[in-house]
């Protein structure tokens, strides 16, 4: 296998074990971890020997995305391959780490799943494709910080605006057992954070307990969780759901507590937004204000992400799907998922999008990896998705 300095690897196997050896784990979950310096060099380097124009997007210092383009003929459609650069910390060496191996048909190595693989089978599939010449664009997003803020994505979609870059499609392959991903959830966390009046413990009649008041707000939404879990379902997500994951209050056994805290966790359906979930958490608590006119209470919004669907019928999702019957003779299985992934990001960036990637397991666990023979399939599948949505270069207009 080549080493991190040769760029010249075409089998996606090869490449992602190449990728594997570059430790490239989020500094944001470890702090002082190595990033996604290293391995945003290699992959840049191996573009542009391939004749991309590459560029590197730094916002934040040390956390690199690469955006990679590829100019077609013209009169075809602009395709966007995203995947994330960055790992969780390395697993047990004796298990694969940092120092990939095959077995079995599996590529053994952190990252090899969660999503080495994937960006090296989309690297492969766009170099092929570029060979093989199409009329629209072709964009590679290989970003940092997928497994804590997203911050590459969102760097990327951007630069893309900024530029003018109309792009008519997307693709992310994120690890999804070679099935397409169509549809996630969204999420947003919040803090309720009350205040009453701190009393002595003797005399709790001259206080406001924040935290029993607190009971007032996590009955309520009990209640909204009853109601979300009985309401509409979605055929691949089922319901929304709400529930606090911390309560933080007090200061000692003798006092009324002064202050407390909810950590208030929303998932939510796509035809939901943020704005909406907000305001629906802000009613519960208006309500329990008017009952306790003594408490003060504030919603802080933390972090707020759409959920995800795409249009199964549209030509980007017709375009891998079909592909992907044709490369492997069977109907490509399409679900969707509970978690959230940045294609809620490259969605409301106005971006048709869907998620296909390699057949494996163990992502952040201590052995991971992924199905080689699953890699060079997706390598197959995603090159002639390209030039089914660009349009080859040879070929009719596609969009006509």
């Amino acid at each position: 296998m080549p080493g991190p300095a040769d760029p010249s690897a075409v089998d996606p196997v090869d490449l992602a074990a190449d990728l594997i050896r570059i430790d490239s784990t989020n500094p944001d979950l470890v702090p002082g971890a190595a990033g996604e310096a290293a391995v945003a060099a290699h992959v840049a380097a191996w573009l542009r020997a391939r004749g991309f124009a590459v560029r590197i997007l730094e916002d934040v210092p040390g956390r690199p995305t690469v955006l990679a383009t590829a100019a077609g003929t013209g009169g075809g459609r602009t395709i966007l391959l995203d995947g994330h650069l960055d790992t969780v910390p390395p697993g047990d060496p004796e298990r694969g780490g940092l120092l990939p191996r095959v077995e079995d048909g599996r590529l053994l190595g952190r990252g090899a799943f969660d999503m080495k693989a994937g960006l090296a089978a989309m690297m492969v599939a766009a170099d092929r494709a570029r060979r093989i010449g199409t009329r629209g664009g072709i964009v590679l997003a290989l970003v940092a910080d997928e497994e804590f803020g997203s911050i590459g994505t969102e760097e990327a979609l951007r630069t893309l605006a900024a530029d003018g870059t109309v792009v008519d499609g997307a693709v992310i392959s994120e690890p999804s057992q070679s099935e397409a991903i169509v549809a996630h959830r969204g999420f947003g966390w919040y803090e309720i954070r009350l205040r009453g009046r701190a009393a002595h413990g003797s005399m709790p009649e001259q206080g406001v307990d924040a935290i029993a008041h607190a009971g007032l707000v996590l009955r309520e939404l009990d209640a909204l969780g009853a109601r979300l879990a009985a309401g509409p379902r979605h055929p691949l997500l089922g319901t929304g759901a709400v529930r606090v994951s911390r309560i933080h209050g007090g200061t000692d056994a003798a006092t009324v507590a002064e202050a407390c805290t909810l950590t208030v966790e929303r998932r939510y359906l796509p035809g939901e937004s943020p704005a909406g979930v907000e305001a629906e958490l802000r009613r519960i608590l208006d309500a329990v204000l008017a009952r306790t006119p003594d408490m003060d209470a504030e919603l802080v919004p933390l972090v707020a992400r759409a959920a995800f669907e795409a249009d199964v019928d549209g030509p980007l999702a017709r375009a891998v799907l079909d592909r992907g019957a044709r490369v492997t003779g069977a109907p490509v299985a399409h679900r969707g998922e509970p978690f959230w992934t940045d294609a809620g990001l490259v969605q409301e960036a106005g971006i048709p999008c869907i998620l296909l990637g390699v057949t494996g397991g163990g992502a952040h666990a201590a052995e991971e990896w992924a199905e080689v023979a699953s890699v060079r399939v997706l390598a197959d599948v995603l090159e002639g998705a390209i030039l089914d949505f660009c349009g080859r270069a040879d070929a009719a207009d596609p969009t006509a």
